[in-house]
């Protein structure tokens, strides 16, 4: 598809977001006092991942708490790789982070005896009560708070059922070479200067003007055929940067949650981690036989249930895998009703429609692709290598996370580091404006057979579980990296022949998102954090990011 020249405009923006979870959001409401910002929706604004956030955010709310102590237990969690400048950065800003979202007006669960007047809960990994929460749907209370702030302001721009296909690049263009310092970040290189939108509904695609462009997409979880992600978690922003020439790094750390409600008819439902903050024992189910009952992550583990979530992920597929098992139980009905019903009420509400009560009975429980730990690399202003493009939340690495995120700090990363992006936008000068080229279809036709969609996605999927999973070895990466090749030549033979649509768009990003986390596997001939490989099990002495670089395009 080769981009006609056009002189006019069809949409034209100061500040172009693609995603509305929490760090999409966030970065609007903050710029929106100073700029025209659109904000791109795949779906609807609460179709993204931060809707179904249940746990909280980390954060340090109270005297006996500190910063020194949240950043120790996120560098403990991170297993050696995190960037402890960054970290130390999000961690000191934690508390400006959660006072303003308390302005938004965010119905955090209140508690009288504390200092803050907020109830705080604790999560694996975290030495102290540090999760402020909203109930169990802290991400659902989040997002409907901003996403009625973000509706109701003038200069915001909203677009539902759109979908980002690819940024434009200045150095793609005629008569684009820079005339002054204000044309790029160092006045000589090529910046993004917009994006091709498709309207979903109409299939028609837009060339959308942005003096400056937000990745907040989020992650990649639909990459894995079972995952706690929605729909929407197909590694889009992660993909576009890497074809606009962006570094990403450290994508073989993908977050396996320990427990996903294990039911036929229950689809993408995670159990807290607050469930095992709070009481919640691991124990082996009814078919573990004379076992049955028992609990095991002390076998692992001598934090328990309260170890990382890799520490635990891995804990629990080991024993699956030992014996034979569908999945384990979690159990915290020896808790009262009322305090169950009032702290999880999601949690129950959701369980017992399937039949499950937990004030009297474990619940059913797997791992699930989770969390993309990496992403495309920015600095602490959320700036990639592509002047004029930013990326924040999970589709960005910051060097927070390192080999294993630590629970309920991802949305105060998207929080801290979407105001510092804001910020250093608001700082920027305008850049020279030039004349983007229209998307041209004049030499595809519609698709034959799109049953080829729905088969490559299906395989991809399947084939990124079984080989790519939580224990991984060489032997299957490599199998996993031939049929990606494989996968990759005809999905783009497909693109380029045949009109867009979503599924194709999406199918065209996971297959690189996949490609990514393979390749980044197969670099690291260690054990650390969330990557475990059976053939390399030891620790390295020193720990290094995976940093992928694309040829420049």
């Amino acid at each position: 598809m080769k981009p006609q020249q056009n002189r006019s405009y069809l949409m034209k923006f100061d500040v172009a977001i693609v995603g509305s979870g929490l760090a999409g959001l966030s970065v609007a409401l903050h710029l929106a006092k100073t700029r025209k910002v659109v904000v791109i929706s795949k779906r609807t604004l609460l179709d993204g991942a931060s809707n179904w956030a249940q746990g909280g955010i980390a954060a340090v709310l109270d005297s006996g708490d500190s910063h020194e102590q949240h950043i120790a237990d996120t560098l403990v969690a991170g297993a050696g790789l995190c960037d402890e400048t960054a970290t130390r950065y999000i961690v000191e800003h934690s508390r400006a982070a959660i006072e303003w979202l308390i302005e938004q007006g965010v119905p955090f669960t209140r508690d009288p005896t504390a200092e803050l007047g907020y109830h705080l809960t604790r999560e694996g990994g975290h030495s102290q009560r540090r999760i402020i929460h909203a109930a169990d749907a802290t991400g659902h209370a989040v997002q409907v708070t901003l996403e009625q702030k973000a509706r109701a302001h003038p200069n915001i721009t909203i677009l539902e059922h759109h979908y980002a296909i690819d940024v434009i690049k200045s150095d793609k263009l005629e008569g684009s070479a820079p005339a002054s310092a204000a044309d790029s970040d160092d006045g000589g290189t090529p910046r993004c200067v917009g994006l091709y939108v498709q309207d979903v509904n109409s299939g028609k695609v837009m060339t959308l003007a942005a003096d400056h462009t937000v990745l907040a997409t989020g992650g990649a979880g639909k990459v894995y055929l079972y995952t706690t992600n929605p729909d929407t978690a197909t590694g889009d922003g992660i993909a576009m940067a890497w074809r606009a020439g962006c570094r990403v790094a450290n994508m073989e750390f993908i977050q396996f949650h320990p427990t996903c409600l294990y039911h036929p008819y229950a689809k993408s439902f995670l159990i807290s981690e607050a469930v095992r903050g709070e009481g919640g024992l691991l124990k082996l189910p009814t078919a573990a036989g004379a076992a049955a009952g028992q609990r095991f992550m002390e076998w692992h583990d001598e934090r328990a249930e309260l170890a990382p979530r890799d520490v635990v992920a891995r804990a629990i597929d080991f024993e699956i895998k030992k014996r034979g098992l569908d999945h384990v139980d979690l159990d915290i009905s020896h808790q009262p009703p009322e305090f169950l019903k009032e702290h999880f009420p999601t949690i129950y509400a959701r369980c017992l429609e399937f039949g499950i009560d937990i004030t009297k009975q474990p619940i059913p429980v797997v791992p699930a692709a989770h969390y993309t730990c990496g992403g495309v690399v920015t600095d602490a202003m959320g700036r990639t290598d592509l002047p004029g493009l930013y990326a924040v939340g999970e589709t960005a690495y910051t060097g927070l996370h390192g080999a294993n995120r630590l629970a309920s700090n991802s949305l105060l990363e998207c929080l801290v580091l979407g105001r510092a992006a804001a910020q250093h936008i608001e700082q920027q000068p305008k850049p020279r404006s030039l004349p983007l080229p229209a998307w041209d279809e004049s030499r595809v036709t519609d698709a034959d057979e799109e049953v080829v969609i729905a088969h490559n996605w299906d395989e991809l999927r399947r084939f990124m579980w079984n080989y790519v999973g939580i224990v991984r070895t060489t032997k299957r990466l490599e199998r996993a990296q031939h049929r990606i090749g494989l996968l990759r030549e005809e999905i783009y033979e497909y693109y380029s022949h045949f009109r867009i649509t979503r599924d194709l768009l999406e199918l065209r990003n996971l297959v690189d998102v996949a490609s990514m986390i393979v390749e980044s596997a197969l670099s690291r001939r260690e054990s650390r954090g969330l990557h475990f490989s059976q053939d390399y099990p030891e620790t390295l002495p020193k720990a290094l990011p995976t940093v992928l670089a694309p040829s420049r395009r």
